[in-house]
């Protein structure tokens, strides 16, 4: 199985937090896609880059984006045809 290609980058309490998540199970019940969550406490690199703009979501490891989950734009992004 290939790896996830959505990431979720959280903190513990935080309420936006919570709702990308829901944002991310409503998109990939669409794209059959998986997601996995890093919370920046376990992990001092992730805190320092990410710390005051969390939650964001990894696309490919690269940035989609943060506070809120554009869901339009990464159903989107996620049907695009890689090259």
């Amino acid at each position: 199985m290939r790896e996830p290609r959505l990431t979720l980058i959280t903190r513990p309490g935080c309420h936006l937090c919570e709702d990308a998540k829901a944002a991310l199970e409503r998109v990939v019940s669409v794209t059959n896609d998986r997601w996995v969550e890093k919370d920046v406490t376990d992990d001092v690199e992730l805190e320092r880059e990410y710390g005051d703009r969390l939650p964001v979501v990894l696309l490919d490891g690269k940035e989609h984006g943060y506070w809120r989950v554009e869901e339009e734009r990464l159903l989107r992004d996620l049907t695009i045809p890689q090259l």
